[in-house]
C-alpha cells in the first residue's frame, strides 16, 4: 500500500525574513526577499514602520545636509520629499494617482479597477499628485523654517506613519480586490492585535523622539501618528466600499495620505 508523501511544512518566518520582506517590497534598497508567502508577509507588514523609519532618516539626512550647506528651507523640503519617492521608485505616488483615478471615475468596482491598472494617469490622478506633493513640500518648508530639528522630526514621523498605515491596512478582515498582485499578497495577513501593537509602539517611539525637542512636541508627534492613521483609515474604508477590497495601488494611496496628514500636523500651533 503506497502513500503520498506529505508536502514539507514551511518553517516559521524569522524577524530577518520579515525585515527582508518589508524592505524588499516597500523600498528599492538592495535586499533579497527569500520568502514570498503569507506567513513572511505577516511579519513583513508588521515590520513596515521600520522600513519607514529608515526612509524617513534618509529624507531628514538629505534635508539637514542641504541646510548645513546653506540651502533654504524650501530646497531642503523638496529634497526630503524626493527621497521617499526615489526609495520607492515612485510606486506609492503612482498608487495614489491610480487610486484617485479609480475613485474619481464614478464607475462600478470592476470598471474602476480596470482604470487603475492602465499605465496612463488621468486628470484626477494628476490633480491629486500635484496637491499632495505641494502639501508635503509646504509642510516641510514650514517645519525646516522653524528649525532643522523640527524638520527632521517631521520627515521621520511622516515616513514612519506612512508605513504604519500599511500595517493597519493589511489587518485581518480587509480583503483583496483582486486575486493577484501585492494587494492580494498582503491583504488580511496581520492579526488585529499585532496591528494595534505596532501602532502603539510607533506612537511611543514618536513620543520619545518628540521629547527630545520639548514637551510640546511629544503631543505633536503622537497627534501626527494618530491623524495620519485616521486619514488613511478613512480612505481605506472608502476604497473598500468602492472597490470591494484593497490593491497595491490602494496601499500606495494610503501611504501618501498618511504621510501628508502627519506632515500637516507639524505646521499646526
Amino acid at each position: 500500500m503506497s502513500t503520498t508523501p506529505e508536502p514539507p511544512v514551511a518553517s516559521r518566518p524569522t524577524l530577518a525574513d520579515g525585515l527582508r520582506f518589508a524592505f524588499g517590497t516597500l523600498t528599492v534598497l538592495p535586499v533579497t526577499v527569500r520568502r514570498w508567502d503569507r506567513a513572511a508577509a505577516r511579519v513583513g507588514m508588521l515590520c513596515a514602520p521600520v522600513a519607514g523609519l529608515v526612509v524617513g532618516l534618509g529624507a531628514a539626512l538629505l534635508g539637514g545636509l542641504l541646510l548645513l550647506l546653506g540651502a533654504g528651507p524650501l530646497l531642503a523640503a523638496v529634497a526630503s520629499v524626493a527621497v521617499p519617492a526615489s526609495l520607492t521608485r515612485g510606486l506609492h505616488l503612482d498608487g495614489l494617482a491610480d487610486t484617485a483615478d479609480g475613485l474619481g471615475s464614478g464607475r462600478p468596482a470592476e470598471d474602476a479597477l480596470r482604470i487603475m491598472k492602465q499605465s496612463d494617469i488621468g486628470p484626477f490622478g494628476v490633480v491629486t499628485l500635484v496637491l499632495v506633493l505641494l502639501a508635503q513640500v509646504a509642510a516641510l518648508t514650514e517645519a525646516y523654517g522653524e528649525s532643522w530639528a523640527l524638520g527632521t522630526l517631521a520627515a521621520v514621523v511622516g515616513a514612519t506613519s506612512a508605513r504604519l498605515a500599511l500595517t493597519l491596512a493589511a489587518r485581518v478582515g480587509v480583503p483583496a480586490a483582486r486575486p493577484e498582485g501585492l494587494g492580494a499578497a498582503v491583504a488580511g495577513v496581520v492579526p488585529v492585535r499585532g496591528a494595534l501593537l505596532a501602532a502603539a509602539l510607533t506612537g511611543c517611539a514618536a513620543a520619545g523622539a518628540g521629547a527630545l525637542s520639548g514637551p510640546y512636541d511629544i503631543g505633536r508627534t503622537v497627534l501626527a501618528v494618530v491623524l495620519a492613521c485616521g486619514a488613511a483609515e478613512l480612505l481605506l474604508r472608502h476604497c473598500l466600499r468602492r472597490f470591494g477590497g484593497v490593491t497595491g495601488d490602494v496601499f500606495g494611496g494610503l501611504a501618501e495620505t498618511a504621510a501628508t496628514a502627519a506632515l500637516v500636523v507639524f505646521t499646526l500651533g
